[in-house]
Order: structure tokens, then sequence, then C-alpha cells
């Protein structure tokens, strides 16, 4: 399988602090990847590295092709209308005339909105807005920062169920930062535990899912590389 997206020894330190201590990740084409880590495991520094809004310290990250990010907290132009969001998703490399049918096949949940401010919406339709903007670009891998922060779980399910169907009809490759290892793990192929800036676990995401040592993490508590017992 071709990757994607790959990070090789990434090292970022902000002030002398190391934020990524020697990461490797790599995202295969039409492949689900999570990564998942408590809050300061530095999920949120290797997705601006990925998307090359920090340079590193040392290590390379290469991306093949196109990478879209919905960022965490979803970030829209809250004055703007869904439309007019979703049209600036289509600005690079000119592409700001794009139809946005598609993102409306895909999400029917916005069409009844589309004219509206997207500042005067749910968050789960806000969330809609940050995917479908982020598809605007046409990426061949679409990385998601915390889709879930702040959402009821039946909202989180519909946009899991968004994801799935992109995934499934068009291929698309995807990258899930997530706290909550129990969504994220059930939804993609393989997954990365991140621990102070380190990949401490990585794997398949079934087996990762039933390791007690993902559970620790999913609880708040340390994951170590020891084997337990």
């Amino acid at each position: 399988m071709s990757a994607v997206v790959e990070a090789h020894g990434l090292v970022v330190r902000y002030s002398g602090a190391t934020a990524l201590d020697g990461v490797d990740l790599t995202v295969g084409e039409h492949e689900l990847v999570a990564l998942i880590g408590a809050n300061g495991a530095g999920k949120t520094t290797l997705v601006r590295a990925l998307s090359g809004l920090v340079r590193p310290a040392a290590g390379r990250v290469v991306v093949h092709g196109r990478l879209a990010q919905v960022p965490e907290g979803r970030e829209v132009f809250a004055g703007l209308s869904v439309d007019d969001n979703l049209r600036l998703g289509g600005w690079r490399n000119g592409r700001a005339g794009r139809a946005t049918g598609p993102v409306y096949e895909l999400m029917p949940e916005l069409t009844a909105v589309r004219h509206r401010a997207a500042g005067t919406l749910s968050g789960g339709q806000q969330q809609m807005v940050a995917i479908g903007r982020a598809l605007m670009a046409r990426p061949d891998v679409l990385v998601v920062d915390e889709l879930s922060l702040g959402l009821a779980p039946k909202v989180v399910d519909v946009l899991v169920g968004h994801l799935r169907r992109l995934h499934e009809d068009r291929g698309l490759a995807m990258l899930l930062i997530e706290q909550n290892a129990r969504l994220a793990l059930g939804l993609c192929h393989r997954g990365y535990v991140l621990e102070a800036g380190r990949v401490a676990l990585h794997g398949d995401a079934g087996r990762l899912a039933h390791d007690p040592r993902v559970t620790a993490a999913y609880l708040g508590g340390h994951v170590t590389t020891e084997e337990p017992r």
C-alpha cells in the first residue's frame, strides 16, 4: 500500500521544550488511521507539523498529494453563509468556483441551512461545514482533529456515519486525531497512541482497542510500552 502521508523521526520543540520526540507515522492510500492520546500528548502539534504550520527541529514530513484539515474547534467563518464557507475551502489552487453539490449529497442536513450564517448553526452542523469545507479542496488525505469535541454522542454517531460513507464511496484516506479511543479505533484500520510526544503503541486498530494499555489511556492513565503480565 502506497503512503499518502509519512512522518519520519519528527521532532518539534517550543522554546526549548520538546513537544514531539522522534515520531514515525504513516497513512496509506485509502486507509483510515487513528491517532489517540491524552491532552498534552502532542496530537495537535503533530497535526500542525503534517499540515506545514510548524517547522520540525528534526525529521521530515512527506505528503503525496493534497492534504486538507478539519481543525480542532471547527473554526468556521461565523459571519459567512454555509455556502460561502464551503466555497472558501475550494479556494486552494484556484478552486473557489467549484460546485458544492457533492458536499450536500454527502451531508444533506446542511441543505436546509446553506444560506444561514455558519455561526448560527449547532455544533454538529458546524462540524459538518468544517468537513465539507475541507472536502472542497478534493484532498487525497483528510486530517480530522477532534471530531467529537464538545458534541453529544448522537451527533458524533451521525458524523462518524458521514466519514464512513465518504471512505466507502470515495476511498479517501483519513487521519483521525481523537481523545475518544473507542470512537477512533472503532472507525479506523490502524492506530497510534501518542504519549508525551512519543509513539507508545501502534498497530491494528482492533487489537489496540482490546489492549489493556489503551484502556488505561482512554481512562486517563499512563501508557507504558512494557508488555502486560
